[in-house]
This record gives structure tokens, sequence and C-alpha cells, in this order.
């Protein structure tokens, strides 16, 4: 066999062997912005989450992800169409890592209706939230403390933990509506990784 032959099966043995390893962390299938609907519990790569669990308040949502920024900068939320699932926020950083992780729900669906996160208000310091990786690992969250700010505030940018914390942020709607019916506040849950 010539060895010209022989460097071009090399190549095509590569290629074969290349592609599923691609395919597996996510590299033919990149993230995108806006919202994945292919990230409903199928994340793309085996440290992206898939599902958020809170025990106490009965909540096991598959995951979205999301990308998108509304106007002031903050992370826009999954579809409305979605209202019982939530979406992580894919621009930042993963959930365990260094650095703060958001996950964003709904309160209320497009209809009024409970969503996801509408109970997210009755969580309090040492409430347990548990955040499924693609690999079936998961990860236990405590709560530390919950605020609420203004809808203009860009959760997701504001938020610098300490350089060895890793924390996790949970988004939903809260206080009175505007004019328009639209909360004008955010409740965020924070939350820091249970060695």
């Amino acid at each position: 066999m010539s060895r010209t032959r022989h460097v071009v099966l090399a190549l095509a043995g590569l290629v074969c062997l290349a592609l599923p390893l691609a395919l597996l962390a996510g590299g033919c299938f990149g993230r995108v912005g806006g919202v994945d609907d292919k990230a409903i519990g199928t994340p793309a790569s085996a440290d992206e989450p898939q599902r958020v669990r809170i025990p106490s308040l009965g909540v096991d949502s598959p995951l979205i992800r999301v990308n998108a920024l509304d106007k002031d900068r903050g992370v826009k939320g999954p579809p409305p169409e979605k209202g019982m699932t939530a979406g992580w926020y894919a621009g930042g950083v993963l959930p365990g890592e260094r650095g703060a992780a958001v996950i964003i729900g709904h309160r209320d669906d497009r209809d009024g209706r409970a969503a996801v996160f509408r109970e997210l208000h009755a969580v309090g310091e040492g409430t347990v939230i548990d955040v499924e990786r693609g690999d079936g690992r998961v990860l236990h969250f405590v709560v530390t403390r919950t605020e609420t700010v203004g809808k203009s505030v860009p959760v997701a940018r504001k938020e610098q933990p300490a350089p060895q914390e890793r924390k996790l942020l949970l988004v939903t709607c809260a206080g009175a509506p505007d004019g328009g019916g639209k909360p004008v506040e955010n409740l965020v849950v924070h939350a820091t990784l249970r060695p």
C-alpha cells in the first residue's frame, strides 16, 4: 500500500474518532443566542445542567439553555409558553464552577397561572437546591439569602462572588405589577455549593 494511501486512511480514522467526541462536547452544536429548545433536559455537554430541583417546594424542572439579554442587559427567561420550565443562563458560568451561575424561571405563565418559580419566595436560609448535570452528577446548593431588586438591575452582571465561591442565583419576578401588568422587581435567591 502506498504511503499516500496510509496517510489518507489515518486521517479518515481520526475524523471518525473526532466527530463523536465533538458531538459529545457540544462542538458541532455550539451555543447560540436566544433559547435552544433542544436543551430541555438534554444538555449539550456532560457538565452543563439539565434539571433543577427544590424538594421543599416540589420544583423539579428540566432546564432550557438561555443566552438572550433584554434591553437592560438582564437575562431573559424562557419563552412565555414554557412557564413550567426554568432556564440556565449559558452566557455565564456552569453551576458548580467558580462564580455565580444563574437559573431563571417565571412566577406566572402568560395566562396568570402558577409557573415553575411561583413559590420561590417561600425559600429561606438553609433551603436545598439541587442541580443535575448532563452526566447525572447532582450538585447541592444551600440558600444563604434572598433579595428583591429592580428589573433594571442586571443580576447576571452585578453579582461578584469571592474568587473561590461557587454560587447559584435563582431569579423570578416579584413585586406589584406596573401599568402594563408586568412585575417591576426580581426576586433573587442566593445559594452556595455544599461541599
